[in-house]
């Protein structure tokens, strides 16, 4: 998933702020995918994962603070992120969402749906992945998600969440384990069939 950049997320966002656009849709183009499945995993709502998906970015451009130096703009992006996904569940008095419906395939912003043999052919593991994911405990999901959507790496993720490093190998351990475990056995699911 990491691949050789032309030029790092920190200048693209000081070429934009000195007026590049390009530099701008660079950085979208870069971070919208892992940002937006990370908000809907942990959300579970589409459309309240596009509405602070859309705030993110917005906070983002309206921001005139600039990342720390020992920060990477991609959890610098999350932290703003996940503030805002808090901040929404607050303002509504609403929690964590118990399980996500998360099809990235088909929800993830701007990316063209698959056809009618992928949608197929792919259904019923995602419906096995969004119920194993669902059965994950909140801090569990949100390390997992940050990991593998966010590509953030241990310290980041700790950084973001201000958890000790530890914790969150321990949380990741913990819900790979877990996934493993729920995703190792399709013999139920080809029974129910």
């Amino acid at each position: 998933m990491n691949r050789p950049l032309t030029d790092d997320d920190a200048a693209l966002l000081r070429r934009y702020r000195r007026g590049d656009t390009a530099a701008f849709a660079e950085l979208y183009e870069r971070h919208r995918l892992g940002l937006f499945r990370f908000l809907l995993g942990l959300c579970g709502d589409h459309a309240l994962a596009e509405e602070v998906f859309q705030d993110t970015w917005m906070s983002l451009i309206r921001s005139q603070s600039e990342q720390r130096d020992s920060v990477l703009f991609k959890t610098w992006l999350y932290q703003i992120g996940r503030n805002r996904l808090i901040d929404t569940w607050r303002k509504h008095g609403r929690h964590q969402a118990g399980h996500a419906e998360y099809d990235e395939q088909q929800h993830a912003p701007h990316d063209p749906q698959p056809g009618p043999e992928q949608q197929l052919s792919l259904s019923r593991d995602q419906q096995r992945l969004e119920a194993a994911l669902a059965d994950l405990p909140a801090e569990q999901r949100e390390v997992f998600l940050l990991r593998a959507h966010g590509d953030l790496e241990l310290t980041e993720i700790a950084e973001l969440t201000q958890i000790p490093t530890e914790t969150v190998k321990s949380r990741l351990r913990y819900a790979l384990q877990k996934l493993r475990r729920l995703l190792a056995d399709p013999a139920a699911e080809e029974l129910s069939v």
